[in-house]
């Protein structure tokens, strides 16, 4: 009947569900699908806390390791959460369907041909797919990690098997989809350089600019501010090309990951307060100009 509430009231419409059928399939199949909904959702929220739980233990550590260990525990973290919710939910909805008294025979079998024609018309799909499982698999790029991808530069904030979203300095979101991926380049794994090209007059001894150089990288290593975020001593490889207004030369200092920007900052501005105390100068273009006044003949 429509409404079994009449057949309480002692009302019997011909038409509808009567109480004894529903209680039936309330007590029967009707439980067993209650309870195959709060398994699954029991099983998505079990598996959501044990990679939170996971995430958390390998954020414990401490130093250059640990780190990279937690970017890689985020990464794979997502994606299986992500696998998992979606397994979990197509299990638990074929045995729903089963408990409604329907055949999953011809639904899998229906399920296997549009999977087949969506394979055929969806190549682009698949490709994303794949490469995105490479792309976690070997460990390229993390959740976190500072990347530039197709040229375009940011903070990896997601990694999905068909999609890695980039958010650049600007606040903008860039998502790429893996197949589409041509060039990946990671500035943040395992170490960082800060590099910089310092300029110096031709008049100055480089052999002193270095010394004074050396000194700032020492003191800035030293400083328990920064000292934790360095992984070697300052770089001077020497000359590294003549300009047309100064002496060009190369300096790059090693630090963590994601550090290297905020090392560079301080760095520069130790150099140009020891520049100043050294009185060494920072050339600027210039261009010399000569005035030649014309030549008077002698009055008799």
């Amino acid at each position: 009947m429509l409404f079994p509430a009449f057949e309480l009231a002692g009302l019997r419409p011909r038409t509808g569900v009567h109480l004894r059928t529903l209680a039936a399939w309330m007590f029967g199949p009707g439980l067993r699908v209650a309870l195959i909904l709060v398994l699954a959702f029991a099983v998505a929220r079990a598996t959501a806390l044990l990679v939170r739980r996971f995430e958390h233990e390998i954020n414990l550590g401490t130093g250059l390791d640990a780190l990279e260990r937690a970017k890689r525990a985020r990464t794979l973290g997502s994606v299986i959460k992500n696998a998992t919710t979606a397994l979990v939910a197509g299990i638990a909805g074929l045995m729903v369907l089963r408990e409604f008294d329907l055949d999953i025979a011809p639904v899998l079998t229906g399920a296997g041909i549009v999977g087949l024609a969506v394979g055929f018309g969806a190549q682009t799909l698949v490709r994303d797919i794949i490469s995105g499982f490479f792309l976690i698999l070997e460990d390229q790029v993390r959740v976190g990690d500072v990347a530039a991808i197709n040229g375009t530069g940011g903070l990896v904030e997601a990694i999905n098997l068909r999609t890695i979203v980039l958010r650049d300095e600007e606040g903008t979101v860039h998502v790429f989809p893996n197949g589409a991926i041509n060039t990946l380049a990671n500035r943040s794994k395992d170490h960082a350089y800060y590099v910089m090209a310092l300029a110096i007059p031709y008049d100055e001894d480089p052999d002193r600019v270095t010394a004074v150089l050396r000194e700032v990288g020492a003191g800035l290593q030293a400083d328990p501010a920064f000292g934790a975020s360095i992984l070697g001593p300052i770089e001077i490889p020497g000359v590294d090309a003549f300009a047309d207004w100064s002496v060009q030369l190369k300096v790059r200092i090693k630090t963590m990951p994601l550090k290297q920007w905020e090392v560079g900052r301080e760095l520069r501005r130790r150099i140009l307060r020891a520049f100043e105390a050294h009185k060494i100068a920072i050339p600027f273009p210039g261009h010399p100009v000569t005035i030649r006044q014309p030549e008077r003949p002698d009055r008799p």
